[in-house]
């Protein structure tokens, strides 16, 4: 007889407690201790003989931490006999480091593909990867969950007007842009912008009329929102009469919240549960969060049937 088992990393508790509970399985808390040395040691109390487990741990900050927690509690399941193993990674640390930008630097996206290969993972499971050719880094099953489903019905919900316009906030997400566009029926605008420095961008020019339209920016991840801010200022500068953005990944560092928190340009943001928010930005008025927890519930259910799981999103 099949069996199912979730067990839950420490990056993000509040997540897998829904999933587990949208499911009705049985949720592990592993033993997760760090010595005094930073070593991460981990121990799987009950058993999993036999089991398909599915382990949730994004790896947020600190990625580094998380990134080794999960690779550790993957080669744990797998000594532990359990019949397969699929990491569901929410967020998929290092995946803007998917390509060689300059000579002589790093494609770590494909090396973190190996560590969990090896690690004993048989399959995997992500949201919104940040550039898709990082599927292709893996020699076993990827599935790359959409956030879609929940953030389109939270736009139509909340945020759709007879105004509304989406923004890319650069060429790259035009792509995801025109999807939310086309459910919502509305048209699309995009800012170009020229990257400086990391996490350092500059808008330059919109292009598309947003004069007196509500503009919302679509975006993958928002970082310390240096590049959001600059859309937002932009986007106000050509007349826009609201700007809301929505984001898939919080990730929220450095001087993220302050400069959210003083934008005059920025009304709201909203963003899923692939990350939990930290304490300040917790207490920001203008985050709002919409939860992932029921499409990677129906996800992990349907890879556990051995049923589709594109058919969630067509």
């Amino acid at each position: 007889m099949k069996k199912i088992i979730l067990v839950s990393g420490t990056s993000n508790p509040h997540l897998s407690k829904k999933i587990a509970g949208i499911l009705d399985v049985p949720l592990i808390d592993p033993q997760i201790v760090r010595f005094a040395n930073g070593e991460t040691f981990c121990e799987i109390e009950k058993n999993v003989r036999g089991a398909d487990v599915f382990v949730i741990q994004s790896t947020c900050t600190p990625v580094n931490d998380n990134l080794m927690e999960l690779l550790i509690t993957i080669d744990a399941l797998k000594r532990a006999s359990a019949k397969s193993i699929i990491a569901v990674v929410p967020h998929y640390g290092y995946s803007r480091q998917d390509r060689k930008a300059s000579p002589r630097t790093r494609i770590t996206a494909k090396l973190v593909a190996d560590l969990m290969t090896v690690a004993g993972a048989n399959r995997v499971m992500t949201m919104d990867l940040h550039a898709g050719q990082i599927q292709g880094f893996f020699d076993i099953p990827f599935d790359n969950i959409y956030a879609s489903p929940v953030l389109s019905k939270y736009i139509k919900e909340n945020l759709i007007t007879e105004n509304s316009i989406f923004v890319s906030p650069d060429a790259g997400g035009v792509d995801r842009v025109r999807h939310y566009a086309k459910k919502c029926k509305a048209d699309i605008s995009m800012i170009d912008k020229r990257r400086t420095g990391k996490n350092i961008a500059k808008a330059m020019n919109v292009v598309g009329e947003v004069k007196g339209k509500d503009c919302i920016i679509v975006d993958d991840m928002i970082d310390t929102a240096g590049t959001l801010i600059e859309a937002c200022d932009a986007l106000k500068s050509h007349g826009a009469r609201s700007v809301v953005a929505v984001g898939t990944h919080p990730i929220f560092s450095g001087p993220a919240i302050e400069r959210i928190n003083k934008s005059d340009s920025l009304d709201r943001v909203v963003v899923t549960d692939t990350i939990p928010l930290s304490e300040e930005a917790s207490k920001c008025e203008k985050i709002e969060v919409a939860s992932v927890a029921d499409v990677l519930a129906q996800s992990i259910h349907r890879t556990f049937n051995n049923d589709s799981v594109s058919s969630l999103f067509e």
